[in-house]
């Protein structure tokens, strides 16, 4: 049953909607879902380290400034990883893959808690964005997406390369993702109907990869923006449930 104040949420996760949105703090919706009712994730925390580059002035579009005028989202911190990996194993079915996307920083915190919650560590992915971004040392050009497994699942088609190359959004949601990136590990690591969450949806570029590609999609954000622009974008794909 669908527990109070986040309805939808039953042993068929959707109700036969192709999509389902809501605003909620990512483990309380996480906590919602009975176990093992979904087959892919694909998410993009709000990571620790993004507030380093704030702090130090590596970057002007996290935050609302002359030269923005995105303001941010609340920060995901690290010590909430644990019962984030914790969530998402109980909630994959068995023989799923999970993705998330973050630097190099995060990278070292999320993989053991990850492993600590019972995933497989295959190996991080990387995208790369064409064009530089922030950063003093060296640039950065990438972004590294962490390929989780539970149980054990073959990849679709085992000849794609572990480099993804997809120029950055530039002026759009703050960190927004494109949608051809998700794209490639939703075909990886699911068939048509299936279910893909993203607990940290913003602008719902992996809902728009995934219902393009013919799965259902649930996702949540507590930014009033991010649930306009989900909305919105995924208005002209799928029917929503009111």
């Amino acid at each position: 049953m669908a527990q109070p104040g986040l309805p939808g949420f039953t042993s068929d996760v959707l109700q036969g909607q192709r999509y389902l949105l809501a605003q909620v703090d990512a483990i309380d919706w996480l906590r919602s879902f009975p176990a093992e009712t979904v087959d892919l994730v694909v998410t993009d925390p709000a990571y620790e380290s993004l507030e380093k580059h704030r702090d130090v002035g590596t970057t002007t579009r996290l935050k609302v400034s002359d030269g923005s005028s995105n303001p941010w989202f609340p920060i995901f911190p690290n010590s909430r990883f644990p019962a984030l990996f914790h969530q998402l194993f109980r909630v994959l079915k068995r023989n799923t893959h999970c993705y998330m996307y973050c630097d190099q920083e995060t990278m070292f915190v999320a993989k053991p808690l990850a492993e600590a919650a019972g995933f497989r560590f295959w190996k991080p992915i990387v995208w790369d964005k064409v064009a530089i971004g922030m950063g003093y040392h060296y640039r950065a050009r990438y972004e590294f997406v962490l390929f989780f497994e539970k149980g054990k699942r073959k990849l679709t088609d085992l000849g794609i390369a572990d480099v993804i190359t997809c120029k950055r959004i530039r002026g759009g949601y703050p960190t927004e993702k494109p949608p051809e990136v998700s794209r490639v590990l939703i075909e990886q690591s699911s068939a048509p109907g299936d279910v893909v969450i993203d607990p940290f949806m913003g602008s719902a570029s992996v809902g728009v990869a995934a219902l393009g590609l013919g799965r259902r999609f649930a996702g949540t954000d507590v930014a009033d923006s991010a649930l306009k622009l989900a909305r919105e974008r995924l208005a002209g794909i799928g029917e929503a449930q009111p």
